[in-house]
């Protein structure tokens, strides 16, 4: 056939065009799954409706869903006219002539792009096809999207072929009702409705044009242009848009004088009641799996996964419920504290007098003020000092009320906050995640966004140091003052420590007496010994991934580690020296209830079985020891001459207290799990003032000996009491060392005591914490 074109450029033309029809019709039909999916005329008349993704328990409990609850639908009659001509003149303005794909457009973009002004050639309908029909995802693109150049073709003629079919079914008023509705507004914002009344408290047919313009001038990037975190970028942005409007004719030239000159106006009052079963677990379970959606291209929102956690519901409520038991009466103690006094302090203990000021400068919404009122301070302080009416987190139930922003920022920052999380170290799956003390109110998530300062649970990770490196749990050091002289970042520099009663006993101690103790002078000194750069790369080798300053005081938790990773790191020790990752999601199932991901225990062998065991054995000394910080724990029942002990119970952990009482920390050990918790004030000028107030033995321990008092009472979860596991291997060094006035141990690791007169060791109120003042950087 071709033969008979005697012009060559005919000929070749024609077989352009015959392979190009060929090329087309093999992506439309899929040729042998090459091409991947393309929606048929039956999807375009049904479109696939979002389903949502569901989150359980481990023990098959809904935790929570993921979906666009924002995607609620409007009709073309409730579209302000202005966003209609908005969105015509800038993203298309020939969408009312062409048949869903302007090709004028595209050859004039393609020849703009070529001379360095890159411009889009997608039409309205194309973008609706993208959004509606996901033509771009890898799930829609078979085996030719490895190939560069072949992948951008098929796709774009796939939204080709997709915007023709949905011009065939729909007119051009249902194409740009569909688009308003599927179109995000970033802030998660789906669909115009929910924009419009996020940004502007308004509905769509309310919007004046140059809020239309604001609207669909985010189209384009909506976080370059978005009116809340980049309020000049989105005017500019804005007025480009409406000078589209005028260009074609869609606004007069002094309509376009007086809306360009307005501010973006933006009313932010509205609420909406987005956390509406969420919670920090779920968002947790989101971040955990951010990397795997993206690599297998699934999409939370939208794919309706059943994603099922390692969570216990049973653990988990446990956990909530000791949280809020102690949570609560932490709060109490730290209102009879304070007073009326603002609890904002410096390091000296005297109150910060901008303190107030500046909170209020950190919120968005003080830009956009500064903005509309171009700076006026009084017209801005009106605004922090107008009664409002609002709800509030209260320990007895939210609360409706009134008070100014300025009073509610008073109220919220001296709102204690908590993290917690529970592993079990030998499958590596977490079983409890406690973010916080109300997702609703109080977003930040405490157990792996928070980064605090360790205190003394940071202390560990010296004397495993120590041990590594030929030391033994019997080696004795003595009590005394230390100065320690390093260079730091080219600077000499000198460090000497107290002790918490700033006061050196002058006595000889087992390293494990004085880890069990916490004191500082020791611990300074042990640094010393084995070099603070080794301690900090044992820290990393366990499984603390936050930077840390090689410095001497890195021991006594000067650096700031999040809960995640404390309890990761800890599990190293009660899994034999292998450092797990923490699986936080078990399986997921997709739509059709195929299994698409199991994820199973990774590990790795970071330091020897026998220094893990001898670990253990150290922090089995916070109970055992004289003065042992963990000793708390006697106040409960079940944890010491009750019948948990009677049948040879053994807890090891660690407590830790920040400089000026700022952090108070637990980490409790258990023969099968291991427990972090952290608790503060989100702001670390805001603290208790007082070692009896604030230590962690008195704050985040009181939480680990109440969840424990109710797992322990569970006996269904399988976690009973139980000595911790004899020697995974020969222990070559000495450990067996009594300290004074304690009976000495059998030497067998399963063996039990009980101390004849518990009152000669120490009284159980009593608390020698060895960390405060001493975990800042040193200066």
């Amino acid at each position: 056939m071709f033969k008979r074109i005697s012009n060559k450029y005919l000929r070749y033309l024609a077989i352009f065009i015959y392979f190009v029809i060929i090329f087309v019709c093999a992506i439309e039909l899929n040729f042998l799954w090459l091409f991947g999916y393309e929606p048929d005329m039956h999807d375009i008349k049904n479109p696939t409706i979002s389903v949502a993704s569901e989150v359980y328990t481990a023990d098959g409990k809904l935790i929570g869903k993921y979906y666009h609850e924002n995607r609620s639908p409007i009709e073309y009659k409730d579209l302000s006219p202005a966003l209609i001509n908005a969105l015509v003149a800038t993203e298309d303005v020939r969408f009312y002539k062409h048949g869903g794909v302007d090709f004028y457009s595209f050859s004039t973009g393609m020849l703009a792009t070529a001379k360095g002004d890159k411009r889009g050639g997608s039409t309205i309908t194309q973008q609706l096809a993208k959004n509606l029909f996901a033509t771009r995802k890898r799930k829609s693109q078979g085996v030719m999207r490895h190939i560069p150049v072949i992948k951008t073709l098929v796709y774009k003629i796939k939204e080709w072929l997709t915007a023709y079919k949905i011009e065939h079914v729909y007119n051009k008023q249902q194409i740009l009702t569909m688009y308003f509705n599927t179109v995000p507004f970033g802030n998660n914002s789906f669909g115009i409705k929910t924009a419009a009344v996020k940004y502007f408290n308004k509905q769509p047919a309310q919007l004046n044009p140059a809020e239309a313009a604001t609207l669909i001038g985010m189209l384009k990037a909506t976080s370059t242009y978005n009116p809340i975190t980049n309020p000049e970028r989105s005017l500019q942005r804005r007025n480009t848009v409406l000078g589209q409007m005028q260009k074609y004719g869609y606004l007069k030239p002094e309509e376009y004088a007086a809306n360009s000159k307005l501010p973006l106006n933006l009313d932010l009052s509205y609420v909406d009641d987005e956390s509406t079963g969420d919670s920090y677990l779920r968002q947790a379970v989101e971040k955990w799996l951010k990397k795997w959606c993206k690599d297998n291209d699934y999409d939370l929102y939208e794919d309706g996964l059943k994603i099922y956690t390692t969570i216990d519901s049973r653990m988990q409520q446990y956990a909530e419920d000791a949280v809020a038991e102690k949570m609560k009466m932490l709060q109490k103690r730290f209102y009879n504290i304070w007073g009326n006094k603002n609890p904002w302090r410096d390091s000296k203990g005297v109150e910060i007098k901008d303190f107030l000021l500046k909170a209020e400068q950190r919120l968005p919404v003080y830009a956009v003020l500064t903005k509309k009122y171009k700076g006026d301070t009084v017209q801005i302080n009106k605004y922090f000092n107008t009664q409002k009416k609002m709800r509030v987190f209260t320990w007895h139930g939210e609360r409706d009320t009134t008070m100014s922003s300025v009073d509610s920022i008073k109220y919220y920052t001296k709102l204690l906050n908590t993290g917690m999380m529970t592993m079990e170290p030998s499958t590596g799956k977490i079983k409890v995640w406690v973010g916080g003390i109300d997702y609703k109110y109080f977003k930040y998530d405490h157990v792996n966004q928070a980064k605090r300062q360790a205190g003394s649970t940071f202390k560990p990770f010296a004397y495993l140091t120590a041990l590594d490196n030929g030391y033994s749990p019997c080696d004795k050091f003595t009590d005394k003052p230390v100065s320690i002289n390093y260079t730091y970042e080219g600077k000499q520099e000198t460090w000497a420590p107290n002790n918490a009663d700033f006061k050196f006993s002058g006595m000889e101690m087992s390293l494990r007496w004085a880890m069990g103790k916490s004191v500082n002078s020791i611990t300074a000194q042990l640094t010393e010994k084995v070099g603070w750069d080794k301690v900090v790369d044992y820290a990393h080798r366990v499984g603390i991934e936050s930077p840390l300053k090689a410095i001497p005081s890195v021991s006594l938790g000067s650096n700031d580690v999040s809960v995640y990773e404390m309890v990761r790191a800890y599990s190293t020790f009660l899994n034999k020296g292998q450092k797990v990752d923490p699986i936080l999601v078990s399986k997921i199932v997709d739509r059709d209830g195929k299994t698409v991901a199991e994820f199973t225990l990774k590990q790795e062998q970071v330091i020897s079985p026998e220094t893990a065991w001898l670990m253990l054995y150290m922090f089995r000394g916070g109970m055992e020891e004289p003065g042992g910080t963990s000793q708390a724990l006697w106040e409960y029942d079940g944890l010491w001459r009750s019948p948990l002990w009677k049948t040879e119970n053994q807890i090891g952990g660690k407590t830790g207290t920040s400089s000026d009482y700022v952090d108070g920390w637990y980490m409790g050990i258990t023969k099968d799990l291991v427990t972090g918790v952290w608790v503060g004030d989100d702001d670390r000028s805001v603290h208790f003032n007082s070692s009896e107030s604030g230590e962690g033995s008195h704050t985040a321990l009181p939480i680990f000996g109440s969840f424990m008092q109710r797992v322990y009472a569970d006996k269904s979860l399988g976690y009973g009491f139980g000595l911790f596991p004899k020697p995974w291997v020969k222990i070559s060094k000495d450990y067996n060392c009594p300290s004074p006035r304690m009976p000495k141990d059998s030497g067998e690791v399963d063996s039990s005591w009980v101390p004849v007169d518990t009152s000669a060791v120490l009284p159980p109120a009593v608390s020698t914490e060895g960390e405060k003042n001493e975990t800042k950087p040193p200066r």
